[in-house]
């Protein structure tokens, strides 16, 4: 993409600067790492507090790959349509980016019953979207979507996939894996997951070979 980028100051030299390159590779960056990190470190939580949805994942993937004979790859993430589900329940519950990006209305409108002129920001809040059943009918059901969603759920589920089908996961001590949120455009956690993990035994040959 850069390349791409690069080659088009030839020809509009005065939006492509360096300084607009440079802007934009660090949006990918941000919107493609801290978003699936952010998305990792939820479902995780959520698994923790959850131990018997990380049980019924891990026995998906045994059930599918073998318990010791391979590592989740590609392959076989169409297969896996638990892990899926995980990742999806997440983005619901917990989502990345809760208020989307801003956007600019292109004429004078009416939203809501409210008078919205023409170049007014606004922000659409995702949580209410997809959580409030007293303002939208079946939060549940609709279809999510990014411009990166296919790169971002192959990357969640090969990673996730891998962390659950390789480790045995415990939450430190009794009580359970804290969800406050903290604040940032990802929507981090206001305190960062802490967990035990072990290999788990039927897999520990198969990693050391790795």
């Amino acid at each position: 993409m850069i390349d791409v980028l690069l080659s088009l100051q030839d020809s509009k030299t005065d939006y492509y600067t360096d300084k607009v390159i440079r802007g934009m590779g660090i949006v990918m960056l941000m919107t493609g790492t801290d978003t699936t990190v952010s998305t990792m470190e939820w479902a995780l939580s959520l698994l923790l507090n959850n131990p018997e949805a990380l049980k019924k994942a891990q026995n998906e993937i045994d059930t599918h790959i073998g318990e010791s004979s391979r590592l989740l790859d590609d392959s076989y993430l169409a297969h896996l349509p638990y892990l899926h589900g995980i990742i999806n329940e997440t983005l619901r519950m917990c989502p990345a980016g809760p208020f989307l990006v801003p956007h600019e209305s292109s004429d004078e409108c009416v939203i809501g019953g409210f008078q919205v002129p023409h170049g007014t920001m606004f922000l659409v809040n995702l949580w209410a979207i997809q959580n409030d059943a007293k303002l939208w009918d079946k939060p549940n059901e609709f279809k999510r979507g990014c411009p990166g969603e296919n790169l971002a759920m192959h990357m969640a589920g090969l990673a996730l996939g891998s962390l659950i089908q390789c480790f045995e996961w415990e939450r430190i001590g009794e009580d359970l894996v804290d969800m406050t949120e903290g604040p940032g455009l990802a929507t981090p956690k206001a305190i960062s997951l802490l967990a035990k993990c072990r290999p788990r035994h039927n897999i520990v040959n198969l990693l050391g070979q790795l």
